[in-house]
């Protein structure tokens, strides 16, 4: 059988962009809070490219299992 494996790491671009969200969230509307909240995005789309450049690792597969 086929086995599937998921990553439980979160990138570091993600986990910065939900800093800058976070942070954005504290802001009132206006330009800080709107330059905040497209830099989240912009590490969003690197964290989703680096995702899909990145090699998947293949499951541990030992002789007689």
């Amino acid at each position: 059988m086929a086995q599937v494996q998921i990553s439980t790491e979160t990138s570091a671009w993600l986990l910065q962009a939900k800093d800058f969200l976070d942070e954005a969230r504290r802001l009132k509307p206006g330009p800080k809070r709107n330059e905040l909240r497209e830099t989240a995005k912009v590490l969003r789309e690197i964290a989703k490219l680096e995702g899909v450049s990145s090699p998947t690792r293949e499951p541990d597969r030992r002789p007689g299992s």
